[in-house]
């Protein structure tokens, strides 16, 4: 299976309308793993208390915030997802130079998660993110198997006034600010020049390694990459197709927008095969921080023939349990080692509907048509109503404590009449 992994894509006023900015991601995973949609509230923890990472254990914070996350159902951090201060991460599988095998240590959605966990602007989940990293490294299989697959990673950040790249190799890493306009990424090193934060020691790394003169321009990406800046074939050509599909809607980007090129197959953002789009994302934040964002996930695979659902951080918020995966607790083949000896059946009650129409509209054309038709028509009435919210904020917050979970409950109830 030759891995293919993930688009992420931010647009910021002016390339927007309305004064917001449009976060998306599809995450390219596995065609056989099952992504799950969770909520964990805001919580305090005592000063010795620790988290359990997938691998490692690290010392916990004395405050979490509240999280909303898209996430490989056998692992503990997530491809994506948002906190209650509008922050937004997704990360990229990334290879360059250095080596990406080594010791189990935090994965690269390990630590998506713990920097939505722990900051409440963009430019601070940065600072988490990369904190994090040198102390405690990144490292260990990234699919539910004994397989080496194994990546460094980059994640594009954002929240109410700008967006961040971050890249990474090893425990090093650089960081660029994204003020405005429009950035997408792929599996490919793309800070070149403009660095706005980095590790103390990258540059004199790098040269250490004889991947820089010491007095030539720095550029990262042309630095730390494989001689052809990707180890994915089709990262490069995805990437450009990502950025052309932006460019074409500069101006007029809205959730719509973003939620169409996440589903473009054409470009190989929509991706088919051994790997596969197993979650999307798409978030509405708008920079008035008197109104809400609106975060959409699908939690199934293939964008196409999936539904955009709404999340929206209010007190109460309650658990998302149709998207919720099976828990097997520490008897689970990941926590037992040896590991992956064994793979459980993960399947949320979601995804088990969605399986069954997904192959109706796989294998008959004229009703699958109208069961697609269908589901585009329940997500446009849904979006029609967030428009009311995100134009107006929030008047009754009770009413969306189950915004989530009701609009699953529509979806499988348009599953049953099929």
């Amino acid at each position: 299976m030759q891995p293919s992994s993930c688009d992420t894509f931010v647009a910021l006023p002016a390339s927007t309308e309305g004064h917001r900015i449009i976060f998306g991601k599809n995450s390219d995973r596995p065609c056989d793993e099952v992504q799950e949609v969770v909520y964990f509230p805001a919580q305090d923890y005592g000063a010795e208390e620790k988290v359990e990472c997938t691998y490692i254990e690290i010392d916990q914070v004395a405050h979490t915030y509240a999280v909303v996350l898209s996430k490989p159902a056998w692992l503990w951090g997530a491809e994506m997802g948002a906190n209650e201060h509008q922050v937004c991460i997704g990360n990229e599988a990334v290879w360059g130079r250095e080596s990406s095998d080594g010791d189990e240590a935090l994965l690269g959605m390990d630590l998506v998660r713990l920097g939505l966990e722990r900051a409440d602007t963009a430019e601070r989940a940065v600072d988490v993110i990369t904190e994090l990293l040198e102390k405690y490294g990144q490292g260990g299989p990234c699919m539910e198997d004994e397989g080496s697959f194994t990546y460094h990673n980059s994640f594009l950040i954002s929240d109410r006034k700008e967006a961040w790249l971050l890249e990474t190799s090893g425990r090093y890493w650089a960081a660029e600010r994204v003020e405005g306009g429009h950035r997408n990424i792929s599996n490919e090193y793309a800070i070149r020049t403009k660095i706005d934060k980095e590790h103390p020691e990258m540059r004199e790394y790098a040269r250490s390694k004889g991947w820089w003169d010491g007095k030539s321009q720095f550029n990262f990406a042309a630095v730390y990459s494989f001689m052809n800046t990707a180890r994915i074939e089709a990262s490069g050509s995805r990437c450009s197709e990502g950025k052309k599909l932006l460019e074409k809607n500069n101006g007029h980007i809205t959730a719509e927008t973003m939620m169409d090129i996440l589903r473009d197959k054409d470009s190989g953002i929509n991706m088919e095969g051994m790997f596969m789009t197993t979650g999307s994302m798409v978030s509405v934040i708008p920079t008035n921080p008197h109104l809400p964002g609106v975060h959409y996930f699908t939690a199934t695979p293939d964008p196409q023939r999936s539904v955009f659902k709404p999340f929206i951080f209010v007190k109460y918020a309650h658990q998302l349990k149709q998207t919720t995966s099976p828990s097997y607790g520490p008897n689970d083949p990941v926590k037992k080692k040896p590991r992956f000896q064994s793979k459980p059946d993960r399947k949320h009650e979601l995804f088990i509907k969605h399986e069954l129409v997904a192959d109706i509209i796989d294998t008959n054309k004229d009703k699958g048509k109208k069961i697609t038709d269908s589901m585009r028509q329940l997500e446009k009435e849904t979006m029609t109503k967030m428009e009311e919210i995100l134009s107006r904020g929030i008047v009754q917050p009770d009413f969306l404590v189950n915004l989530f979970p009701n609009s699953v409950q529509e979806e499988m109830a348009l599953y049953s009449k099929s």
